[in-house]
């Protein structure tokens, strides 16, 4: 349809609404086209809020829009199948949690060629069979050991796969890490995903091989955790509590 900008002035919302459902509103000007209304998808509309579980899911996040999200932000985000998550605070036994688990990881892998690391960090999920190039997944665990610090580019990117990465649960991150994650890890090549669940008391100790779950044990917190990827990686969680 044509409309003239004194029409246009006096009943914009109308023809904005025409554009929402599919319509093309040409604006005139001494009866001569001059604009057009086109509709504009905001990349924010898709965005998965952990704190309040919102889901807003238009279309797909590429990965060129997080980087533009992300950059121009202080909020802490993470792309998954194309789906942004905003990332909520941790709390303070969380907190807790992660910083015991990383000191114990820390004395394990100093000195070898893996080390651990924690959020916020990038980690932009690549490997062989999965090229995520055009729609890729970018993860911040809590936890993560590499071993392929090459993998790590100029700008401090980590471009590549964890050996092993730990998420501590929270109420709004539940259903993400022990379902979204659990499947993105284990297709990403991951050997090792461990779930820290303050609400069971427990952590699953997820040993993966070939795109597949090879084995899980299930560990109650205040006792000795063994890993399966590293040889005589053990954590005491008596301090979680």
């Amino acid at each position: 349809m044509r409309v003239s900008t004194s029409i246009i002035q006096n009943a914009f919302g109308k023809y904005l609404k025409d554009v929402i459902d599919g319509k093309d509103v040409i604006i005139t000007k001494n009866e001569r086209g001059v604009a057009k209304l086109v509709p504009y998808q905001d990349p924010m509309v898709t965005m998965v809020s952990e704190s309040t579980a919102e889901y807003y899911l238009h279309r797909r996040v590429t990965f060129s829009e997080y980087l533009e999200i992300s950059n121009n932000s202080e909020t802490r985000y993470e792309l998954i199948d194309g789906e942004l998550f905003l990332m909520a605070s941790p709390t303070h036994r969380h907190q807790v949690v992660i910083g015991e688990l990383l000191g114990q990881f820390y004395n394990y892998f100093k000195g070898k060629k893996c080390s651990a690391l924690t959020a916020p960090f990038d980690v932009r999920l690549m490997n062989d069979s999965l090229r995520f190039e055009d729609d890729p997944n970018v993860v911040q665990p809590d936890i993560l050991v590499i071993c392929d610090e090459e993998a790590i580019d100029e700008a401090g990117k980590y471009h590549g796969v964890p050996a092993l990465v730990v998420e501590v649960l929270s109420p709004s991150t539940r259903s993400k890490d022990m379902v979204k994650k659990l499947s993105l890890y284990m297709l990403s090549g991951v050997k090792e995903y461990w779930i820290v669940d303050l609400e069971q008391n427990q952590i699953l100790v997820y040993a993966m091989h070939d795109k597949g779950v090879e084995s899980l044990k299930v560990v109650a917190i205040g006792e000795m955790v063994q890993s399966k990827a590293f040889e005589g990686l053990v954590v005491d969680t008596r301090e979680f509590a």
